[in-house]
């Protein structure tokens, strides 16, 4: 008869020091915030970068402030929460510990549609390549769930997680090929398929931002149905639970951070698989706290990733998405180990 009783960490848990380690994030992402912003090869003083965020001139500083570095550590910021909550969602919901959107194909599918559209196409605008990223990234998902669904025992971790591997590996394949046909497209790209937050376009970001919002509406109101699924799809509707609604919320709110995190940055892998597994570890297993302490320490993690690429060579710059390749691949080797143990 298993142990109901709780553990010594989950009485540290109380919901007052939750809330203290949640404004304490919130506060360790506004200092990293404002260090991305006062780092770069111009060395800006502060009070010029006050003035350039509270009374733009037009002048060289304050540009660099205003349209470099600012809707950088934005782009940072956003893409690394939207990239942890999306995670979690998807490791909550498969309760699948290796579940994240660049490993189970939701990025692939992205990248392929944003790079076949600059094929076809040639150079597109925003509007069009955040549009095409939300539609690889739905195919994909549907891909996904039809791939594991086969077979008598239905979906299951592990057939999530081959399906998953899959199906990146194939529209990865399509993505390369296509690059190669389409020299220009390649050279277009090249930096972006790495996953950079670099390009700061700000048009983009607020295009972009009411889906993620959206998202993560979606994403915290259904934080409290997805602990329950983590229980169980069978025990979830033996507590009423509509689980096929919360799948589709689910799905919803996983498209839109995904996709729009492709479309704003590439395909930044890892964050939505560390992330979540080091919030759970903080927290516990009620995703009410999960999600919000994941789109906090996406946030911080993706900013501090982005300070070391661009500071690591002296006058190059490394795409962030190599840099958190360094700090996942590590740890998706421990997991698969840990779950081939288990």
């Amino acid at each position: 008869m298993p142990s109901f009783q709780p553990s010594a960490r989950s009485k540290w848990r109380t919901p007052s020091r939750l809330w203290l380690g949640l404004i304490l994030g919130m506060l360790a992402l506004g200092v990293s915030v404002f260090v991305s912003i006062t780092q770069g090869v111009a060395d800006i003083p502060l009070s010029t970068i006050y003035q350039a965020l509270t009374a733009f001139d037009g002048s060289r500083e304050h540009l660099i402030i205003r349209t470099l570095r600012l809707p950088r550590s934005l782009n940072a910021v956003t893409i690394g929460a939207s990239l942890a909550v999306a995670g979690g969602i998807m490791q909550g919901l498969t309760r699948n510990p290796l579940a994240s959107p660049s490993i189970l194909g939701v990025n692939a599918g992205a990248t392929l549609a944003v790079v076949a559209t600059n094929f076809l196409l040639g150079s597109t605008s925003s509007s069009l390549k955040v549009t095409f990223a939300f539609l690889g990234a739905i195919l994909a998902a549907i891909a996904i769930y039809l791939l594991s669904s086969l077979g008598q025992d239905g979906i299951t971790p592990i057939k999530l997680t081959i399906a998953g591997a899959a199906l990146t590996a194939f529209l990865s394949s399509l993505t390369t090929g296509l690059l190669i046909l389409d020299q220009s497209s390649l050279d277009d790209l090249r930096f972006w398929l790495a996953g950079s937050v670099s390009k700061g376009d700000l048009d983009l970001f607020l295009q972009v931002m009411p889906y993620i919002l959206i998202g993560l509406l979606v994403a915290f109101l259904s934080s409290r149905q997805i602990t329950i699924m983590t229980l169980g799809e069978d025990v979830a509707k033996s507590l009423g639970l509509q689980t096929t609604w919360v799948k589709i919320a689910a799905a919803v709110s996983v498209v839109f951070l995904a996709g729009s995190s492709v479309a704003i940055a590439g395909p930044i892998g890892f964050i939505g698989l560390v992330i979540p597994h080091i919030a759970r570890f903080l927290v516990g297993v009620d995703y009410r706290w999960i999600l919000p302490y994941a789109a906090v320490l996406g946030g911080i993690l993706l900013l501090l990733a982005d300070l070391v690429a661009r500071s690591l060579i002296q006058g190059q710059e490394l795409p962030v998405g190599v840099m958190t390749a360094l700090i996942g691949a590590p740890f998706f080797i421990y997991l698969v180990l840990w779950q081939v143990k288990r």
